[in-house]
């Protein structure tokens, strides 16, 4: 049985929803929970981020147990867009928004998780481990909230973010680095009706260089993608120049480095073939990271699922999160299911059911 307050649960979830805070404008969000887990008993600590990222800040909490033991709980605050001015509603079970924005149970599902399970420990005056607590700003679009992080705070040794979807028990164990790769191609301008000829078309260089391209899936650790082509002037005018950003994923270091050093080299190519110019801006997102399937930390985490009747299942994702970047700062940390479904669009929903069994383990957990 359940010892989380539902009503409690969904109404914080529905308060954090309804607080705006699209990616780098987290100011408002981040000072309602820091005060509020002030309000629980945390230390609380307001991180700073450089300005162009936020008008935020990162935000630590730390409770003392007395438990041994500690764990690091993250989740981040900032949503997507459409997510100004969100309605959030309730169908048979299911949170939703009202149909125009994002809900933005990525990410305040696993902040409220996370809030509910300390109220339920203090309310029943339940012994646990030390609680930590990252909260991050401007996961979305880049992971620079955990990038900025002050690791200095975290005395913790494992960290669970609560920040993906899936049935509740999914653990994520690996996830790949990211590389993005901007060309700026240089052609040169001619008009395109009299003397095309005198010419060189940055559009065809860009074509030429993507079709030759490897993209897509790769294989089964590694994808590459092109996500914007922007340029050009006037249809009489040859394109002189081009913008293609693209990027490139992979579980495996040495993967993403081949599959990198392919697309710039083919830009290479193709801008030598048509005596074009290119200018290559290569720069690392986030690093990959896998868990063993026998650490420790996972297997821990399966037994307080198991606890609780879930069965709990081990993955890898292609999708980065604020775990690619503890990780590399030698945190071993895993990203856990909150339930959240369809996110980044309008459609996004998730189960009243499934927060509170991810609160019931984040109880579990820290009271084992």
């Amino acid at each position: 049985m359940t010892l989380v307050n539902t009503d409690r649960l969904v109404n914080h979830f529905f308060d954090l929803v309804k607080i705006d805070s699209e990616s780098g404008n987290e100011k408002a969000i981040a000072e309602a929970i820091a005060e509020q887990l002030g309000g629980l008993g945390f230390s609380v600590s307001k991180l700073p981020v450089p300005e162009q990222y936020t008008n935020g800040f990162n935000v630590y909490g730390r409770l003392e147990g007395t438990l041994e033991g500690s764990i690091v709980f993250s989740a981040h605050m900032d949503t997507v867009t459409p997510g100004i001015g969100i309605e959030p509603i309730i169908e048979d079970g299911i949170i939703r928004s009202k149909g125009d924005t994002i809900l933005g149970g990525d990410d305040k599902s696993g902040i409220a998780a996370v809030m509910e399970a300390v109220r339920c420990l203090k309310e029943q005056n339940r012994e646990h481990k030390t609680i930590e607590v990252a909260f991050t700003v401007h996961e979305e679009g880049g992971l620079f909230g955990s990038e900025y992080f002050d690791m200095s705070y975290i005395q913790s040794n494992n960290a669970i973010v609560l920040d993906t979807g899936g049935p509740i028990g999914t653990i994520v164990t690996g996830a790949p680095g990211q590389q993005k790769i901007v060309a700026k191609i240089k052609g040169r301008p001619a008009h395109a009706g009299l003397a095309p000829e005198e010419g060189i078309s940055a559009a065809m260089v860009a074509a030429d260089a993507i079709a030759n391209m490897k993209l897509l899936r790769i294989d089964s650790e590694t994808t590459a993608n092109i996500g914007s082509v922007n340029g050009g002037q006037a249809t009489n005018i040859v394109m002189p120049e081009l913008t293609v950003v693209a990027e490139a994923r992979s579980l495996n270091s040495d993967k993403l480095t081949a599959q990198v050093n392919h697309m710039v080299e083919t830009f290479q190519a193709s801008a030598e073939k048509f005596g074009a110019e290119v200018e290559i801006e290569s720069t690392r997102a986030y690093d990959a990271f896998v868990i063993a399937e026998d650490d420790a930390h996972v297997l821990k985490i399966k037994q307080v699922f198991e606890a609780n009747g879930i069965e709990a299942n081990t993955k890898h994702t292609g999708g980065g999160s604020d775990a690619n970047n503890f990780n590399g700062k030698g945190l071993t940390t895993v990203n856990l299911s909150t339930g959240m479904a369809k996110v980044h669009t309008t459609e996004e929903y998730i189960a009243i059911d499934d927060m509170v069994k991810i609160t019931d383990f984040v109880i579990g957990y820290v009271t084992a």
